[in-house]
């Protein structure tokens, strides 16, 4: 465990980002599907996280679909030179609003178009590979074919640099012996740490890290230990949650994603709260948990 603070922007792909991010999950309706309630508030949200400095938002067309995509088209194009926006294609989602795997060749193209048009972009700035080898979380597989069906796009100039997400150690490592990997989208939090050994290995070699479900997801975090470590700092479990991802390692992006303008700011701030070493072991110590 880093017991200090770390530095407050770090490499994805070849550009250097802020740790802190913004995912676009939760712009969408309810379930991630269909559009959100309030679209005028979402567009707002997301013009204030650029203002207050976060060059990194998280997307795919799959969320929606198409709506997360096409509201950050509307907030954001064209965009900043500084911004880097992530995407993601290897699912779809079915008239009902379930989530399906789409990792053939075709349909990994299809996505990508879709992605480069509704963003209004000529070229993604990272593609990640989801893995829906099994739909509620990480499962082997050669993943050989999705991953060169991808590389051959990169080639052709629509996608800067690949990574992934929902993949297991032994994907990751399969997929660097193919090609050059910007990051790993994977869930993992402060009691979810399957991933711990992987972000050490991704670490050492300067590639990012960025957890999806950083506040538990649709099970928020919920614990003793994080509401006293939070009320001792005067800060709130969720930027305690957040801020103990930030000192886990240097190599660990933040995506949290809100539809509130207050939230927002609330997540910001999680990235200059520094927490003590006797605060990190007690947080250390819900692994599992």
């Amino acid at each position: 465990m880093t017991a200090t603070h770390n530095a407050h922007t770090y490499t994805l792909g070849d550009r250097r980002v802020h740790r802190m991010g913004y995912g676009t999950m939760q712009l969408a309706g309810p379930g991630v599907f269909g559009p959100p309630r309030d679209r005028a508030q979402a567009v707002a949200v997301l013009r204030a996280a650029v203002e207050a400095g976060v060059d990194h938002i998280d997307t795919s067309d799959f969320y929606g679909p198409h709506v997360t995509n096409q509201i950050v088209s509307e907030a954001l194009h064209p965009y900043r030179d500084s911004l880097t926006i992530v995407t993601k294609v290897g699912a779809m989602r079915d008239s009902a609003g379930a989530w399906l795997p789409a990792l053939s060749a075709a349909q990994l193209r299809s996505a990508v178009f879709d992605n480069l048009r509704h963003l209004k972009l000529d070229v993604l700035d990272v593609v990640n590979l989801r893995l829906m080898f099994d739909v509620h979380g990480p499962a082997e597989g050669s993943i050989e074919e999705p991953l060169t069906a991808l590389a051959n796009l990169q080639q052709q100039g629509l996608i800067r640099h690949l990574g992934l997400s929902k993949a297991t150690a032994d994907q990751v490592k399969q997929a660097r012996r193919m090609v050059p990997i910007a990051c790993v989208q994977n869930h993992y939090n402060l009691v979810h740490r399957t991933d711990d050994a992987l972000i050490d290995e991704l670490a050492r070699d300067g590639i990012a890290y960025v957890p999806f479900f950083p506040l538990g997801g649709f099970t928020p975090l919920q614990s003793t230990v994080l509401d006293e470590v939070a009320k001792h700092v005067a800060a709130t479990p969720k930027q305690v949650a957040l801020a103990w991802l930030l000192q886990r390692k240097e190599n660990i992006l933040l995506i949290p994603g809100t539809s509130s303008p207050a939230h927002l700011q609330e997540n910001l701030a999680s990235a200059s709260l520094d927490l003590a070493p006797s605060e990190l072991e007690r947080l250390d110590a819900l692994a599992g948990q």
